[in-house]
């Protein structure tokens, strides 16, 4: 089992930035990839970025540019840095662990961008 927390969510100004968090425990060792994906009401989940744990990184390419997915050596820590926010970023942040054959998701950190 692994267990994810998100943290850093908020509201903040358009063009602004946020740096979310992800902390994961349990099984971490087995985990090969991890990400961040949002969800508005009525839309499903999309992915924003993913990083495996061989570091590849890879972005939707409304974020490219913006965002950035990185995480901590131990690999219990991840982060999605958030620059040059846009109202259409309003969403809920999810993190995914990624293991064979199965994902684990947190709950979800609410990020909300004012006009």
């Amino acid at each position: 089992q692994v267990q994810l927390v998100e943290s850093g969510g908020g509201l903040v100004q358009a063009g602004g930035s946020l740096r979310l968090s992800c902390a994961a425990s349990g099984s971490i060792i087995s985990i090969n990839a991890m990400g961040w994906y949002r969800q508005t009401p009525g839309k499903l989940r999309e992915l924003v970025a993913r990083i495996t744990s061989g570091g590849s990184t890879n972005y939707a390419d409304f974020v490219k540019g913006r965002f950035t997915i990185s995480r901590d050596n131990a690999g219990n820590t991840m982060y999605l840095q958030m620059n040059s926010l846009k109202p259409e970023d309003t969403a809920v942040y999810y993190c995914k662990a990624e293991r064979v054959g199965t994902g684990y998701w947190g709950r979800g950190t609410q990020v909300t961008v004012s006009s």
